[in-house]
């Protein structure tokens, strides 16, 4: 599959420092891969959307926006069930901006040193109001829309930072130097989520093989072995703690059938997962 660099793709002059797209699909994608080479709000407006990053991920409806850090993710873009497409408005801006907004308002930075690549936040009647006047500033002259959205970036900034705190802040600014502390960050986040190697190399900015690689020096052992070991002990726990029953949560689990779910259990196990459960 094709990586998508955004906003490149979407917009002319990227290169400003801060630009705003009214983004609407009547198709979907799954798990696409994307290359954000500027911080981006997410504001959706119809249809759901599920990311992935090498630290977080989220899945969301029209009721949330999303804050996300530029550089690798997966997207999933799901249309409407009443109007049958995808809306939402974008948002993208640099570095610089953030770190001239930190400076310009004092924020005192916090003492977290892992921060998430993504954030969710719930809709409010601010937030709706500034999602429309995005829009309308949109249809303004180039000259009009740089000098205005400087303006709105500060204005969502300040407020999200009043509701939420500022750690958001750092989060966009905070840059990675260690890629072996990424490559575990990556792995151990999206252990229970449904992701191919080539999906996961993605998000660690490596090819296959090289996944492949790093992968044996930290784990001892295969990618596939791995995962499917984390994902049978957490299908253990929701048999045996939560008392599920295993052909509701096989496909949870990553199986695309109760059969095959049962056999792996087993062959892990030594029991069945119906087995295991009434013992």
């Amino acid at each position: 599959m094709k990586s998508i660099t955004l906003p490149d793709e979407l917009i002319s002059d990227a290169s400003l420092s801060i630009n705003v797209f009214d983004y609407k699909s009547k198709q979907e994608i799954s798990k696409q891969q994307i290359i954000l080479v500027k911080n981006t709000f997410s504001f959706l407006i119809e249809g759901t959307k599920e990311v992935y990053f090498d630290n977080s991920s989220f899945a969301i409806d029209s009721k949330e926006f999303l804050l996300m850090k530029s550089g690798h993710c997966l997207m999933t873009e799901k249309l409407s069930d009443q109007r049958n497409d995808y809306a939402s408005v974008l948002l993208f801006f640099t570095n610089e901006m953030v770190l001239k907004f930190i400076q310009k308002y004092e924020f005192n930075k916090s003492d977290h040193s892992n921060y998430p690549s993504v954030y969710s936040f719930q809709y409010d009647s601010f937030i709706q109001r500034f999602v429309k006047s995005l829009l309308d500033i949109n249809q303004l002259s180039k000259k009009a829309q740089k000098n205005l959205l400087e303006t709105k970036f500060e204005e969502i900034m300040l407020y999200l930072a009043e509701q939420k705190g500022p750690e958001f802040l750092y989060s966009l600014t905070s840059i990675q130097n260690d890629n072996t502390q990424k490559f575990i960050q990556t792995v151990e986040s999206n252990q229970l989520n449904k992701l191919s190697l080539k999906e996961l190399a993605f998000l660690c900015n490596m090819s296959v093989s090289t996944f492949k690689r790093e992968f044996k020096k930290h784990y001892d052992e295969s990618p596939m072995k791995w995962f499917q070991d984390k994902r049978l002990e957490y299908a253990s726990r929701l048999i045996t703690v939560e008392k599920k029953r295993p052909s509701d949560i096989f496909f949870e689990v990553g199986y695309d059938n109760l059969s095959s779910f049962v056999q792996a259990y087993k062959a892990k196990y030594g029991i069945t997962p119906k087995r295991h459960q009434d013992t």
